[in-house]
């Protein structure tokens, strides 16, 4: 059943958004309709041309919007003064956190880039790489200072993004692991990879995390 939504235009715009979120993720966005997302949010399909003009101007914002939001996320979880072990482990409790709130965002900023316009695509993969540019810096500083023992800073980082990124693909509430023991044994295999030394990770890891390994 369409849901109702209010004249408010803040609200209905969020709810347009939400619904083109989950509505893209399950059937991709060539094949949602404006006409089908208006039907979703209780709209007029004509009045979700007053908040996206184009179809691609919403896929877009939301794009934007998802990328926005990891790397304030990001600034705010970030240790101020902390070696590049806790800045690791941060990063990695962050990104899987928020990814794991946001599956459908997550899926839909992943699979979606071929749809937009090379300027726009542009746009996107600039704050892809400034958020990721975050992760090969901790790693590079981390190395210079013999936390870590790593190859290739940008492989290294490609993987634990890749790795990290892909737990929505399978972890579901409520299943055999929790959020917190899937972070732990994330956290735990990043660091393998990275070649810590064991007094630093352990040193990096909260407590919680520590007693789920």
């Amino acid at each position: 059943m369409a849901r109702t939504t209010g004249s408010d235009g803040e609200r209905t715009e969020a709810a347009v958004r939400e619904a083109a979120v989950n509505l893209i993720a399950r059937y991709g966005y060539e094949a949602m309709s404006m006409r089908q997302l208006a039907a979703e949010v209780g709209v007029q399909a004509a009045a979700l041309y007053r908040y996206f003009p184009t179809k691609e101007d919403l896929l877009f914002t939301l794009m934007r919007e998802h990328m926005e939001g990891l790397r304030a996320a990001w600034q705010h979880a970030r240790p101020i003064d902390a070696d590049p072990a806790e800045q690791l482990a941060a990063y990695v409790r962050n990104h899987i956190a928020f990814h794991i709130e946001r599956r459908h965002a997550t899926h839909v900023s992943n699979m979606e880039l071929r749809s937009l316009s090379p300027d726009r695509l542009t746009q996107i993969l600039r704050l892809r790489t400034a958020y990721e540019k975050e992760l090969r810096t901790i790693l590079r500083e981390g190395a210079e200072a013999a936390i870590f023992s790593i190859e290739d800073t940008g492989l290294t980082a490609m993987a634990l993004i890749q790795m990290m990124t892909g737990v929505i693909v399978w972890f579901r509430q409520g299943e055999r692991l929790s959020v917190t023991e899937v972070t732990a044994t994330y956290l735990s295999m990043t660091m393998r990879l990275v070649g810590a030394r064991m007094d630093t990770y352990s040193a990096a890891r909260p407590l919680d995390l520590q007693r789920t390994l």
